[in-house]
């Protein structure tokens, strides 16, 4: 262990450059202005993955943006840990909220990282957590140390669905057989307390249009006589929860798998301070579905969101109109026993339903992913727990997530195999928003563990 951290410690600023190297790319899935910077990028993960000693690595086309895949097989008596991740990152709107280029990035110090934090787009989520495991790799190969054998799939399009990366799977089934699936897009409950994701949230999400009259209207002319598509859709979208915080659509909560009282008290074993919660994003209070701990509406509750709403003038000054349509990006996070197809039907079944005979209705129904849970005695997660106690001294806790990798559950229908979520993440990373950054010690203690993963896998699947 010690010859890990030396060679860790000798090649620090290397590994921190070479990390800012491919955070510097803006490789944006969900914009088309970015296609050169998506196939850059897969390039890149292709060149690291190489240098790193993987063997066999390749950029895999697909209907939409490539898949980076590699391997270094040992033995065929060895068991095979396929490693998953992501290379595209979230748009970074709104810019005039970073405090520096997203994609120029810098090392500053923070409150919760005194030895300083990576501020850039895609640092922790999920190119600093991809990172960690090519860095991980290259420590191995160096020491010609390999437990089990390697398997490297790094896809583009996981913040707009991984749509290819279910036909890729599909067709290569061989190729990625496995025992155990391992990932880091998750995070940790702090930098003292380790943790590993056993449960995520499903996803579905809609997009809805709101049509009145065929123009723009002269609101002095019209205002009062005619409908107003921004103040019916706010209406419609004000009638989705009831005043207790549950979700309003008819049918919505009959498919979802209750925990136990027992379950729930162990979740709530795991410290949360809401006066810390709530300081840290500037809240003077919380809400959420009445019944429910903070913890509990976050990650094991259904949860919806209005994620994006416009119409009408949005510039400087005013400008007096009725908006011929408005529109909104809705998405719901689901629970366990729901299915995505079912639940965005209801969903857009309901808002139908509720807009008046005045107006027209247009709903584009999106792909969405179903909930995942892990279970704790597989010989994944007790390697994961092992590898954390070692390189942070104290047990590591189960948790559930909020958030939503839709993938994982494909692999297990497809592959047959478990994922184990070990991310190094905090809270505070800022994902998706503006000034998103992975402090150094997640990044170098992720690499220090990984490691261990392999050597305790490898041991318990004798």
């Amino acid at each position: 262990m010690n010859q890990v951290k030396d060679y860790i410690e000798k090649n620090k600023e290397r590994f921190l450059k070479e990390l800012f190297d491919i955070v510097s790319i803006p490789s944006i899935s969900a914009d088309p202005a970015h296609v050169a910077d998506m196939q850059h990028t897969a390039e890149e993960v292709k060149k690291s993955l190489e240098l790193a000693g993987a063997e066999n690595v390749e950029i895999c086309e697909t209907p939409g943006f490539p898949i980076v895949y590699g391997d270094k097989f040992v033995d065929e008596k060895l068991p095979t840990v396929l490693v998953y991740g992501h290379y595209d990152v979230q748009p970074v709107d709104p810019i005039e909220l970073w405090d520096t280029d997203p994609f120029e990035p810098i090392i500053k110090k923070t409150e919760l990282h005194p030895e300083g934090a990576i501020f850039g787009r895609g640092s922790s989520d999920d190119k600093g957590q991809v990172f960690m495991h090519v860095k991980a790799l290259e420590i191995m190969n160096s020491m010609n140390d390999f437990p089990c054998n390697m398997k490297f799939m790094i896809e583009g399009e996981e913040e707009i669905g991984s749509s290819s990366l279910g036909w890729f799977v599909e067709r290569n089934q061989d190729k990625l057989s496995n025992d155990v699936i391992l990932i880091s897009d998750t995070g940790m409950i702090s930098n003292s307390q380790p943790s590993i994701t056993t449960g995520l949230r499903g996803l579905g999400h809609i997009e809805i249009e709101v049509t009145g009259p065929n123009r723009d209207l002269h609101s002095g002319l019209y205002g009062g006589a005619v409908p107003n598509p921004i103040n019916v859709l706010t209406r419609m979208i004000s009638s989705l929860h009831d005043d207790k915080g549950k979700i309003a659509i008819p049918g919505f909560y009959d498919d979802v798998i209750e925990l136990s009282a027992e379950e729930r008290a162990d979740m709530a074993k795991a410290p949360f301070s809401i006066d810390a919660y709530k300081k840290a994003l500037d809240l003077s209070d919380i809400q959420g579905e009445e019944g429910y701990s903070t913890v509990e509406r976050a990650t094991i509750r259904p949860a919806l969101d209005v994620n994006g709403i416009w119409g009408g003038y949005t510039g400087e000054g005013t400008k007096t109109v009725i908006a011929s349509s408005a529109f909104a990006k809705i998405s719901m996070r689901l629970v366990p026993g729901q299915d995505p197809n079912k639940a965005t039907k209801q969903l857009a079944d309901y808002l139908r339903s509720l807009a008046p005979e005045s107006v027209k209705v247009k709903v584009q129904e999106n792909r969405g992913g179903h909930a995942y849970v892990t279970p704790i005695d597989n010989n994944g997660y007790v390697a994961a727990a092992k590898a954390l106690k070692d390189t942070f001294g104290v047990d590591s806790i189960p948790t559930r997530s909020g958030g939503s990798i839709p993938i994982v559950a494909l692999f297990e229908k497809e592959l047959g195999s478990k994922s184990i979520l070990i991310g190094f993440g905090l809270d505070s990373d800022s994902i998706h928003s503006p000034n998103e950054h992975f402090g150094v010690f997640n990044y170098l203690k992720g690499i220090e563990t990984i490691p261990l993963f392999y050597k305790y896998f490898a041991e318990l699947e004798k």
